[in-house]
């Protein structure tokens, strides 16, 4: 076996996350340059971040400094943001990777996580690289989270509840009071909200009334910071303590952290481009309602899950490919049907509409 005996036994088989698709990978394999390709698959924001942003950093003179570990200046920026005091925050290179030094700080060999499912895969991946067992409750016909199932679910293995809000891919909203609900089991739930930019819908001022509730949020989708990799966790003091000691150090970078700073100088210029994707998410769901073979289900975030009711899901996203139009598609048996569209700029929409109706005379 050479030196594949020294590895872990139970990661021989782990299957890893299955991300979107770069567009540099498709040079030559569809019909228009690299630089023409659509890309609706993935979430982010069309309109980029503030302009702001890449000034500062075209004349930031201290890449060669590491950041500050406390994370001092950054918790205190984004306590002016969310409401909640920094003793409260801890930030991570993503919201992923806090998911996976929070899960590494609850979950250890043969432990439960609670997952309501369909929901964003990396749940799965962080709980069996932390050892743990993801119980998945299924979500409604509709994606709405059960709670009398999510409740009897538990057991004395579970060691935390993971909860999607607005849930990605569905774009679903979970009730406040189903929330609160499941909060007053006393276990630890972690309320990923991803895309509170878009809805508007958050549970992070319950923070003190709450001490096992966890919030994460991030400035991948909103501010347009994807690549930069920022995202952040509203805690109760002593989890935060807790992350603090556990994260990888400097796990921020210098250049996330001006991007962050020069963001919130600039929330008015953000909030307008959020509300342009607000009104295209709109039209876009409307434009998706009159095409008879396909489903859109409403979303409160910047994208749509889309049932296909004639052909195949698979085929679908390949012949959009094909034309330069990515979006994405799960292998999970609730989605095998189903594409998620990003909500991209009104030309983006208009191509894409006219995609599919240029593959609906091959269907």
């Amino acid at each position: 076996m050479g030196i594949e005996k020294f590895i872990r036994p139970d990661l021989a088989t782990f299957g890893g996350y299955s991300p979107h698709t770069s567009p540099e990978t498709l040079k030559g394999k569809v019909e228009v340059p690299v630089e023409d390709i659509i890309k609706l698959d993935a979430n982010e924001n069309p309109y980029g971040c503030s302009p702001k942003v890449s000034r500062a950093l075209a004349n930031y003179q201290y890449f060669n400094v590491y950041p500050d570990d406390g994370q001092t200046r950054l918790r205190k920026l984004l306590e002016g943001y969310s409401g909640v005091g920094a003793e409260h925050i801890v930030a991570g290179s993503g919201s992923n990777q806090l998911i996976d030094i929070v899960l590494r700080l609850f979950v250890r060999q043969g432990d439960e996580v609670i997952n309501c499912v369909p929901t964003f895969p990396i749940y799965r991946f962080s709980t069996e690289l932390c050892g743990g067992t993801l119980v998945e409750v299924p979500r409604d016909e509709n994606f709405a989270v059960n709670v009398g199932a999510v409740k009897a679910a538990i057991s004395p293995k579970t060691k935390i509840i993971i909860l999607v809000n607005p849930n990605s891919p569905t774009g679903t909203i979970i009730p406040r009071r189903d929330i609160l609900e499941i909060l007053d089991t006393g276990l630890p739930v972690l309320v990923d909200e991803a895309y509170y930019e878009f809805s508007r819908q958050t549970v992070a001022l319950l923070l003190g009334k709450y001490e096992n509730l966890m919030v994460l949020r991030t400035f991948s989708k909103w501010a347009g910071l994807a690549g930069l990799r920022v995202g952040y966790g509203l805690f109760p003091p002593k989890i935060a303590g807790y992350l603090l000691k556990i994260k990888i150090p400097y796990n921020v970078n210098v250049a996330a952290l001006v991007a962050v700073e020069e963001s919130l100088k600039d929330i008015n210029y953000l909030m307008s481009n959020i509300q342009s994707i607000l009104v295209e998410r709109d039209r876009l769901f409307n434009k998706l309602e009159k095409i008879k073979w396909l489903k859109p289900f409403p979303s409160q975030a910047n994208f749509i899950l889309c049932s296909v009711q004639k052909g195949e899901a698979r085929e679908l996203r390949q012949k959009l490919q094909a034309k330069g139009i990515l979006v994405r598609y799960f292998e999970e048996p609730r989605l095998r049907n189903c594409v998620r569209i990003s909500v991209g700029k009104p030309e983006h929409t208009d191509a894409l509409i006219k995609a599919l109706k240029e593959i609906e005379n091959t269907l």
